[in-house]
């Protein structure tokens, strides 16, 4: 047999036993996967429900949720369990075009040669009466992972792919965003995201972990720092969204009803990509087929009317967030007792690095940078420096707290 086909002997042998390793899935779900290799020059198309899993060769029976594209060689080495799909992704091995959370999603539906899990999974942690969509990947202390506004856990795939090298990463998608619950009676304010995401860690029993935001993301995790610093070993703060100090469009803002995103309607495609082009210093970096990606998923998404009613409650809340007075956001920053590192980027047009000169007044302990040439995603922008700037900030706090973790040990002990 030639190397052709032998190569697609072992693909096939690996789309057969996808049902024998399939892990199921919640009452109600149902989606169609395709999967074209190109090299080989065929598609399967897998179709997963509760009650098992269905791989077709050839022609399409249904519209499928997600197409995933590759080749031959990567999707043996995701099967053999010698990549993830977050890697392969980040390597620009693989393609996806639908449902992003679904192709992510695909990989921890079965099982790995040998009966191992899989390395990575996407999974629905209940809160409340509320889901938040999760990726966990890695093995490790805990970490987690907090988006910006607008923004889903995608922000931080290829981030996550480093971080998971040492770490146990978990990527949220926030109450309101993305694949998790969208309550339309929610507040969308830092606290009550601080409350689902001490619930998440509950409900998962994850006693402390660093904490790392971006934006918004950023702003929630100094809140979850805030209210319960025990469960907090350090904070990566990436152009976190701290309190405006100049507000001139502050009355205007406060009139704007949030409740009106309920209404329908879409931003054009043109302007979701100028929008999200803005957030770089050098455009260039973003890959034009995951731009689309990042486009199509925030339309998708911004069609729910609870979505485009968290975005508009958390973009005000943001903007009024009182920075000053008893209350007022700096005079409870400088309460911060947990170890901080506060990143900033030298081309961030909405959080500029000028904010850093007001975390030293009140907070001088934290330990703060500027990226150059950057914008305000670091971690989409700079993923392999913002993770290692990630990793020897937690490794020194990680350091400092051994001994404090090993009384503590020996306590329970």
């Amino acid at each position: 047999m030639d190397s052709h086909g032998s190569r697609l002997s072992q693909i096939e042998a690996a789309f057969r036993s996808l049902p024998d390793r399939y892990l199921g899935a919640d009452p109600g779900f149902d989606a169609t996967f395709h999967i074209r290799l190109a090299d080989v020059g065929h598609q399967w198309e897998v179709r997963a429900t509760p009650h098992g899993a269905r791989v077709r060769k050839g022609g399409t029976s249904r519209q499928p949720d997600v197409t995933i594209g590759t080749d031959s060689e990567t999707w043996l080495r995701l099967r053999e369990g010698e990549l993830s799909g977050i890697e392969a992704f980040s390597q620009r091995l693989l393609y996806a075009r639908g449902n992003l959370d679904l192709a992510v999603a695909f990989e921890g539906l079965f099982r790995l040669p040998n009966g191992r899990e899989p390395r990575q999974r996407v999974h629905d942690v209940r809160v409340g009466r509320r889901r938040i969509s999760t990726l966990t990947l890695g093995e490790g202390r805990d970490m987690l992972l907090i988006h910006g506004l607008g923004a889903t856990k995608a922000s931080f795939f290829e981030t996550a792919a480093i971080l998971a090298r040492r770490y146990r990463v978990h990527a949220i998608d926030l109450p309101g965003f993305g694949s998790s619950d969208k309550p339309l009676t929610a507040p969308y304010d830092a606290p009550w995201f601080a409350r689902h995401v001490l619930g998440w860690m509950d409900a998962l029993e994850i006693e402390r972990a660093h904490v790392v935001g971006n934006s918004l993301g950023g702003r929630v995790a100094i809140e979850v720092g805030l209210a319960a610093p025990e469960r907090v070993t350090g904070l990566g703060l990436l152009c976190p969204a701290v309190a405006f100090v100049k507000r001139g469009l502050h009355p205007i803002v406060r009139l704007l009803r949030p409740e009106l995103g309920i209404l329908p309607h879409r931003f054009a495609r043109g302007t979701v990509e100028r929008q999200l082009m803005d957030l770089f210093a050098d455009p260039s970096v973003l890959d034009p087929s995951v731009a689309d990606i990042v486009v199509d998923e925030f339309q998708r998404i911004y069609g729910s009317a609870g979505a485009r009613l968290a975005f508009l409650s958390s973009a005000r809340n943001v903007y009024l967030d009182t920075p000053f007075g008893d209350k007022g956001f700096y005079p409870r920053l400088s309460e911060l007792s947990r170890p901080a590192l506060f990143v900033w980027s030298s081309h961030d047009r909405l959080i500029p690095p000028g904010f850093s000169r007001h975390v030293s007044e009140w907070l001088p302990a934290a330990e703060q940078i500027v990226i150059d040439a950057c914008g305000h995603a670091p971690q989409v922008e700079r993923p392999e420096q913002t993770a290692g700037l990630l990793q020897r900030f937690f490794a020194r706090v990680e350091a400092i707290e051994a001994p404090a973790r090993a009384a503590r040990a020996r306590r329970a002990a």
